[in-house]
Order: C-alpha cells, then sequence, then structure tokens
C-alpha cells in the first residue's frame, strides 16, 4: 500500500487516475494527518473536512461515470487564509470579517476544475504583513522540523502543512517574500512567478505591483503541475506576464549551458548572511560549475528597493483593511500599521510605482551578463517562535529585515525567484539558496531547479517519510 503522507503531486494524481486509490480514501488520509499533526503546528485556521469529503465523493463519482480526470484529480490542498472560497470567511488571518465568501477566487476555481479537493483555509499572520506567522488571533505556528523555531511567512500555516506531510501541496501568496521565505524555512521548493503570471481576480492587484499567489511544493515538478493549472490572466487584472510554454514541459528539459551569477551580498545594509547561508550558496555553485555551467562570483549592484516597496506595503494593508467588516476587530500592531501608513495618499503611491519601474531596470541589469542570479534565500536561520511578542509596527520591521533581505527587491522588480532546498544543517533545520531569473524567466528556473534536484535530492517531510 502507498504511504500517502509521502505520495507528492504527481503519484497522488497517477494513483487516484489510474483508480488504484480513491479520491475519498486520498482525503480521508489526508483529514487524519491533519488532526493528528495540526494541534502541534497550528498550520490550518479552517477545516473543511465536510465540503471535502462531498468533493472527493464527486471525483470518485466523475471518474466511474467515464469522465476524464483532471491533472490534480483527487488531490488535497489548503489555500491562504486571504484567499476567497466560497462559503469560507476570507479572514485575512485576522477576526476583522465574518460573512463568508460568495464564490471562489479564479485561483480556486480553476484549481478545483483541475481535480483539487479543498480541505481547509492555512493560517498567516493579519494582512500578511510580517515575515513570522504570529498573531493574536491565530496565535504561533510553528516549524515541522523543530516546533520551537518559526516556519516563515506570510505563508506559514501553508509551509508547515506540506513540509509536515498534512497535504501534498498549498497555495500562498508572495508580496515580499512569503512564498520564499517559509519554503527555505521548512525545506521546500517555493517558486514566486513573474508579476503577473497568476490572476488575483477577484482582486485586480494584490499589495499593487508587490503580491502574486502560488504553491508551495516538496519537488520542482509538482509546483509545475500546479503552475500550469492556475496560471494566466482575467480581465481587470492590472498585470500581465508575458507568454511562456508549459512548465511542466521546461521541468523535464535539461536547461543546457547557463550563466550563473552567485552573490551573498544582502539587498539590506547591515544585514549579514549566517554563514551557514554562505556555505549553501557556495557549495551550490560549485555543484552547478560541475554540471557544466558558466558560474561566477559577481557583484549584483542592487539598487534600493525602499522607497518603492515600502508605499506599497502601507498602501496594501492600508486597501485590505479599508474593505473589512469590523476595523475594530483589527490587531492592535495591524491598526499601528494602518495609522502609519496614512502618508501613502494616491500620489505618493502613484509615486512609488513609477519607481517600481525604476528599481525594476536597475535590478534586471544584472541579467545582461546572466542568465541566473544565485544568492541566499533567507540571511538568518529559522529563529525561535514567538520574535514579534510584544512588538509593535518598526520593532517588528526590523525583525523582519533578516528574512526579506534577498527576496523583496524581487517582489519590486517583478522577476520570478524560487527558494530551492539545499538538505538540512547542523542545527537541524533545512537550507535553502534562491535563483532569481530574468523576466519571464520561470522556465528556465524551473529547468535548473529540477537539475539540481535530480543530482542533489533534498528530505521531502519534516520526520522522514
Amino acid at each position: 500500500m502507498t504511504d500517502l503522507r509521502a505520495a507528492d503531486v504527481a503519484e497522488t494524481v497517477r494513483l487516484t487516475s489510474s483508480g488504484e486509490v480513491s479520491a475519498t480514501v486520498v482525503v480521508d488520509e489526508a483529514l487524519a494527518r491533519i488532526a493528528g499533526a495540526n494541534p502541534g503546528l497550528n498550520a490550518i485556521s479552517r477545516l473543511l473536512a465536510d465540503e471535502a469529503r462531498l468533493e472527493a465523493t464527486a471525483r470518485d463519482e466523475h471518474l466511474a461515470s467515464g469522465g476524464t480526470p483532471g491533472p490534480l484529480h483527487g488531490v488535497p490542498m489548503l489555500i491562504k487564509e486571504e484567499i476567497a472560497v466560497a462559503g469560507t470567511v476570507t479572514t485575512f488571518g485576522g477576526e476583522a470579517n465574518s460573512t463568508p465568501a460568495a464564490a471562489d477566487a479564479e485561483l480556486v476555481r480553476r484549481l478545483r476544475d483541475a481535480g483539487a479537493v479543498i480541505v481547509g483555509k492555512s493560517t498567516m499572520p493579519e494582512f500578511g504583513a510580517w515575515p513570522y506567522t504570529e498573531s493574536t488571533s491565530r496565535g504561533i505556528t510553528h516549524n515541522p522540523w523543530d516546533p520551537t523555531r518559526t516556519p516563515g511567512g506570510s505563508s506559514g500555516g501553508t509551509a508547515a502543512a506540506v513540509s509536515s506531510g498534512m497535504v501534498p501541496v498549498a497555495i500562498g501568496g508572495d508580496g515580499g517574500g512569503s512564498i520564499r521565505i517559509p519554503s527555505a524555512c521548512c525545506g521546500l521548493f517555493g517558486l514566486k512567478p513573474q508579476r503577473g503570471r497568476v490572476t488575483g481576480s477577484p482582486e485586480p492587484h494584490l499589495w499593487w505591483a508587490l503580491g502574486t499567489m502560488g504553491p508551495l511544493a516538496r519537488t520542482v515538478l509538482d509546483s509545475a503541475i500546479v503552475y500550469d493549472v492556475i496560471r494566466g490572466n482575467v480581465d481587470g487584472d492590472l498585470y500581465r506576464a508575458g507568454e511562456t510554454g508549459s512548465f511542466v514541459e521546461a521541468v523535464g528539459r535539461e536547461p543546457g549551458r547557463l550563466r550563473i551569477g552567485w552573490s551573498t551580498k544582502a539587498v539590506t545594509l547591515g544585514v549579514r548572511p549566517d554563514p551557514i547561508h554562505v556555505r549553501a550558496v557556495q557549495e551550490t555553485a560549485r555543484l552547478l560549475g560541475d554540471l557544466g555551467h558558466d558560474v561566477r562570483e559577481v557583484d549584483p549592484h542592487y539598487p534600493d528597493p525602499t522607497a518603492a516597496f515600502v508605499p506599497q506595503f502601507f498602501a496594501g494593508i492600508r486597501t485590505e483593511a479599508d474593505a473589512v467588516e469590523h476595523f475594530d476587530r483589527l490587531e492592535r500592531r495591524t491598526r499601528e500599521t494602518y495609522r502609519l501608513g496614512s502618508w501613502v495618499r494616491p500620489r505618493v503611491l502613484e509615486w512609488a510605482l513609477a519607481q517600481t519601474e525604476k528599481v525594476s531596470a536597475k535590478a534586471n541589469r544584472v541579467f545582461d551578463g546572466l542568465d541566473v542570479l544565485l544568492t541566499p534565500s533567507i540571511a538568518h536561520r529559522p529563529p525561535r517562535v514567538g520574535i514579534l511578542d510584544g512588538r509593535g509596527t518598526v520593532a517588528s520591521s526590523l525583525a523582519a529585515m533578516p528574512a526579506i533581505a534577498y527576496a523583496a527587491l524581487w517582489n519590486v522588480a517583478g522577476n520570478p525567484a524560487a527558494a530551492v532546498p539545499c538538505g538540512i544543517a547542523e542545527d537541524g533545520l533545512p537550507v535553502s539558496v534562491q535563483l532569481v531569473g530574468r523576466t519571464d524567466g520561470e522556465p528556465t528556473l524551473l529547468s535548473l531547479s529540477a537539475q539540481i534536484e535530480r543530482v542533489r535530492p533534498w528530505p521531502l517531510l519534516a520526520g522522514g517519510a
């Protein structure tokens, strides 16, 4: 009998599509794993057990009646709290909304159409403001590799659920590193796609030019399978990415000989990377050289993204806070952040968006002579839980600097960037490097990441399969 805890997306779909295992069994076993693991991790804020069982039954009936299984047939998935799921409250990680969503977000609709089964909503800090999944409302989410450590954020619940084996894949969001940071902390593959690759509908944007959504996965192929389902635009999207071919096909291709530059220099001044991360980058650079790539150390000459990032950060939170039903229920730190962002008037935001284009142009100069940039994913090792306890907005922002030091620039620039696992360090926690690609360069990142995965496999589950 297949160990469904260890089954990734590709294997789960093979089992359910062939009829070897029913979607109902897959979902029931996922719900049992959730019941056992979630109380100690706090990865899931809303479980949809009854709805998931009905949906799994419908998948089985579809297959039994001769229907064609979709590319995610019977795969149990979690959706980050900020994304609308019909019949559940879109909480944004807090208590300020109380009315269930009338319809799925477009991304969720596409997942269901592909055969996925939505089993719940994953925990996040309110409005995804911080790269640690801690809040007054939700409490603390723990890292499956070491429960005394954070899983990162803001997609920390998503990462903890996938890494612990509750579900094979789950959806997060990334407005300043929130797919890559928790992937790095929990030993997952997390690709932030090109700006505009995945629709945010019914919202026209996510934190203006900064945000996007996507899967946190155990394998590169799993990430590609999900992206091929959810990518694409609808009318009303503020941003649109360029055309690319199939992501799944990209995973199956050799990347060819690439020009890869590596650097451990942080974008954020004053942030120094942990020696474990420096070593991971250097070892990955040597590995890529051995694989035949043209690899060299570079100075990326990073532009300062602050003038573009900070106004959009405040504007994103203020926009979401203005739309909630019960503003008075927002957490104290969120209300403080809202007040501190009052200077971001429409003309300031317009100016910041113009700065985004300038920062993007400067950041992309590194690709005049490179195909891929290799850096650490995060600067620090996953800190102990409680890092935000008693901190206001300013102190929380300072605590966030090591987490976003390599990630946030690429939200401003819009480029695709991926956290790629490197194994487990001597502290027992996962290690990760970041690969950054050219504009619309996801296929290159996926091909290269898959090549790394083949020659340097990483542990797929906290605690082993």
